[in-house]
């Protein structure tokens, strides 16, 4: 059985026990989220399509770590202006572990 969920403008295609690296969420390690922006269910029974969201899914899953990931260097210039920009970014993210899909 897998299940696509929407989370941070992205989508993630998840199975019971996957890891997945989403965009930042407000929780504390070790704390339950629910994903209830299901779009697409699989399972023994079949596929359920959601217009936009299948109703009365839920994906939950285990908040296992919070961190950033590599850093990315963001190099702004313009010919023949002396005009040159470097700078860092780290985006932050949050690891999380699926537990159950309800559908």
């Amino acid at each position: 059985m897998y299940a696509i969920i929407e989370t941070g403008g992205k989508q993630y295609k998840v199975q019971e026990g996957d890891v997945v690296f989403v965009e930042k969420l407000n929780l504390n390690e070790g704390d339950e989220v629910t994903f209830d922006r299901v779009l697409l269910v699989s399972g023994d029974k079949g596929t359920s399509i959601g217009s936009p969201v299948v109703e009365g899914a839920t994906v939950t899953a285990k908040v296992e770590k919070q961190g950033k990931s590599r850093k990315i260097i963001v190099y702004k210039y313009k010919a023949k202006k002396n005009y040159r920009r470097k700078q860092g970014h780290r985006q932050p993210y949050t690891k999380v572990v699926i537990g159950k899909i309800n559908a």
